[in-house]
């Protein structure tokens, strides 16, 4: 009798951190040289929920923009310009994209799941060349829902027509990873390409 064919294991990558490189100190340091400011800036704006309502996609760019300077003391200039260098510092990380391709190859299906503002996912959209690699993209600003809150994960699943079960999430937030492992998804903290990958192959997916 013939074997019963194991289902296949979905993998969902975030992407800032995971795919993209995610290094807000270093963006801040670029814009900023005294450290008084740059404290502010972390606190006052990545740090601040509006960062938040602008992955969500409910806050108007102007809107946060005034609204973090009022914060800040900042101009408004200054603020405008630190966001814009925001979309260009997400960089593919050459060996995760690598990885999303050997996922690729030995038959998984990928998605992925991830916060970001419009202006970031409109950038890397035309920038990057990965994005055929998905067969389905959650990005928090077009869903108006956001990582850790249940219903983005539920809208993932639903969406796709995934099973938790058999869906392995990849993400570098602690936070993340446990709101999806209470729907039964199986979770990797991603720390490296390497790591993961040995993750993946411990789970079969490789």
């Amino acid at each position: 009798m013939r074997a019963v064919t194991e289902r296949a294991l979905n993998i969902v990558f975030d992407l800032g951190g995971v795919v993209l490189t995610w290094q807000p100190d270093a963006i801040i340091a670029s814009a900023f040289a005294d450290p008084t400011t740059r404290a502010i800036v972390r606190r006052e704006i990545l740090g601040h929920p509006d960062w938040h309502e602008l992955d969500r996609g409910t806050l108007p760019r102007p809107k946060a923009i005034r609204r973090a300077a009022q914060r800040t003391g900042l101009p408004e200039t200054a603020v405008d310009a630190f966001l814009q260098r925001v979309p260009p510092a997400l960089v593919p990380i050459p060996e995760t994209v690598d990885l999303l391709y050997r996922v690729k190859a030995a038959g998984r299906p990928l998605y992925c799941l991830s916060n970001m503002h419009e202006a970031s996912i409109d950038y890397l959209e035309r920038s990057c060349t990965f994005w055929p690699v998905f067969e389905g993209i959650v990005v928090s600003c077009r869903v108006r829902l956001c990582k850790p809150e249940p219903a983005i994960y539920r809208h993932l699943l639903e969406t796709h027509g995934l099973v938790g079960a058999d869906t392995v999430f990849v993400d570098d937030v602690d936070v993340n990873l446990a709101a999806a492992a209470a729907f039964g998804i199986r979770t990797i903290r991603f720390e490296n390409a390497p790591q993961c990958e040995r993750e993946l192959q411990a789970l079969g997916c490789l």
